[in-house]
C-alpha cells in the first residue's frame, strides 16, 4: 500500500504493508532509530512519538494510518543547525539516562506535556511520564531533568 507520511517537517512516500506499524517504517525504511522497540504492544513507551503534538505508541500503531498527521521523532526535536533541544540538554545535565534505552520515549512525552503546561508540577510530571518504564530506576533523575527543562523554558 502506497502512503505518505510526514515525519520532522518532511514528506516521505512509504509503500509497504498497510498493518505495518510505524515504528517499522521509521526505523527499517526511514533510518530513524530514536524510537526504541520494547513490548511490542505499547505498554512500554520506548517506542513513543509525538502525533500531531500527542504521545503516541508507535510499535503497534499502523504506519498508514497515520498519513496527513505530522509525525516527530526524538531527531526531529533538533534545531536544523543540529543544536540539541533544552530537554535534551536537561537531560544530559541531569545524567538522567543510565542506559538511555527508554529516554526518547521520556523526552517526547515530556515534550508533549511542556507544550501543555509550561511550569509542570512534580506529580504532574510524574503522572505524565506514568506509562514510560525505566528499568534502571532513573525517574528521580528523568523528573529533575524535565523541571530543568521547564525552568529554562521560562526564562
Amino acid at each position: 500500500m502506497a502512503f505518505t507520511l510526514t515525519v520532522n517537517g518532511a514528506t516521505h512516500s512509504i509503500d509497504t504493508d498497510e498493518d505495518t506499524p510505524l515504528l517499522y517504517v521509521l526505523r527499517d525504511e526511514l533510518g530513524l532509530n530514536g524510537a526504541k522497540y520494547g513490548c511490542g504492544v505499547g505498554q512500554c513507551g520506548a517506542c513513543t512519538v509525538l502525533s500531531d503534538g500527542a504521545p503516541l505508541r508507535s510499535c503497534f500503531v499502523p504506519a498508514a494510518s497515520l498519513s496527513g498527521r505530522a509525525i516527530t521523532t526524538l531527531e526531529g526535536l533538533r534545531a536544523p543547525d543540529g543544536t540539541p533541544h533544552p530537554l535534551q540538554r536537561a537531560f544530559l545535565a541531569e545524567q538522567a539516562g543510565q542506559c538511555a534505552y527508554c529516554i526518547p520515549g521520556m523526552i517526547l512525552a515530556a515534550e508533549a506535556l511542556l507544550r501543555e503546561k509550561p511550569a509542570p508540577t512534580e506529580a504532574e510530571i510524574r503522572t505524565a511520564l506514568d506509562a514510560n518504564l525505566c528499568r534502571c530506576g532513573s525517574h528521580n533523575r528523568i523528573v529533575r531533568a524535565i523541571q530543568r527543562a521547564a525552568a529554562e523554558r521560562q526564562r
